[in-house]
């Protein structure tokens, strides 16, 4: 039996084959490769789907969140608060900067931020709350828009997702390939409310310059690639439909009684899907028989940051963010893209309610 992969980038990218080659072929003639016609179409096609003013294209979402938190003055002696149950970039880039990161819970049913626990740790040094918008479901901006900190949208897995990158003064993304909005490499972008903040970005990822001659800040090299750009602008316009196709698979998810076996991710407008996240203390046994029938499953965060080796200086120990950590033991991803077919669907959901039917009969 054919096996069933946990994304299927391909998939997507596939019936654009004709259009990609094309266009990349047109880079290729022009000779234009940095910062070229592509990048400054692609930022702004990017900023009217996002509805901000601008947004500034870089090499990847790691260094997007470094850009804006750089631009911000952050740095040593400052704090930023963070989510532990999220990819390890997002604090990398605060401790990148000499700041220090401070994590706090999460809410157990949204898997993001969770605002009382965030307030709880507001000290007089915050001068950052970096909310994720885990799994493409939106943050709660507006309970920590309250809480009058600067806040820099994680919007990494959440491109397109309600409600997110007009709340904060910024909010960075990634076009890594497994994303909703996806490159054919690497690549990353950053949405402004704020134009000044903006201005900073772009000369900050061109080593501080405007112009090549002189040089206002410390800065770096991290651009948005011009074939990359090209693809982008290829797979943009289509961005809205894939979201609506993700949201119906995570429907037909609950409609075949997945939930009947494990607990399933609650939708809530908005939420665009980038990872179908179920949960289960019977996690390890469930993906068993997903492995047996050939069916790709992931687990994400299982160590979460705070319990992470390169962050162990911020003196952290298990126990201490308790829903991250049953988040961590116990979630786990079943296969879902734009256009995952339903009868891939029913074949998981087949084999998991199978395995769960015999671990509660034995």
């Amino acid at each position: 039996m054919k096996k069933i992969p946990l994304v299927d980038v391909k998939a997507q990218y596939a019936p654009l084959l004709q259009e990609l080659r094309e266009r990349i072929s047109d880079v290729l003639d022009s000779g234009e490769f940095i910062l070229g016609p592509n990048v400054k179409a692609f930022e702004r096609e990017a900023a009217a789907f996002l509805g901000v003013p601008q947004t500034v294209g870089v090499a990847n979402g790691t260094d997007a969140l470094v850009l804006v938190l750089d631009a911000l003055g952050i740095g040593p002696g400052d704090e930023v608060i963070c989510p532990a149950f999220t990819f390890y970039a997002t604090a990398e880039s605060i401790a990148r900067r000499g700041a220090t990161p401070v994590f706090a819970d999460i809410d157990a049913a949204t898997l993001n931020l969770d605002p009382a626990d965030v307030a709880a740790r507001v000290t007089g040094r915050t001068r950052a709350i970096i909310p994720v918008h885990l799994f493409g479901r939106p943050a709660p901006l507006a309970e920590l828009a309250e809480l009058g900190v600067t806040i820099v949208e994680d919007a990494a897995q959440a491109f397109g997702a309600g409600g997110t990158a007009t709340t904060g003064v910024a909010s960075t993304y990634s076009f890594y390939p497994t994303k909703n909005l996806f490159g054919i490499g690497d690549g990353g972008l950053v949405a402004f409310t704020d134009e000044e903040l903006a201005e900073r970005v772009r000369m900050l990822r061109f080593h501080g310059s405007r112009d090549k001659v002189d040089f206002q800040f410390i800065g770096y090299n991290s651009r948005l690639d011009e074939i990359q750009a090209a693809a982008l602008r290829v797979f943009l316009p289509r961005l809205t439909g894939w979201n609506a196709s993700r949201r119906e698979a995570a429907a037909r998810y609950a409609e075949l009684g997945l939930g009947e076996a494990c607990e399933l991710p609650e939708d809530e407008p908005g939420h665009v899907y980038h990872l179908f996240v179920s949960r289960s203390p019977e996690r390890e046994r469930l993906r068993a028989a997903l492995a047996d029938a050939g069916i790709a499953s992931g687990v994400y965060y299982e160590t979460p940051l705070h319990l992470q080796p390169a962050l162990r200086y911020l003196g952290y120990e298990p126990g201490s963010l308790p829903e991250t950590e049953r988040a961590a033991a116990e979630n786990f991803s079943v296969p879902l893209w734009a256009g995952v077919p339903p009868d891939v669907q029913e074949r998981v959901v087949a084999v998991i309610r199978e395995a769960a039917s015999v671990g509660v009969s034995s």
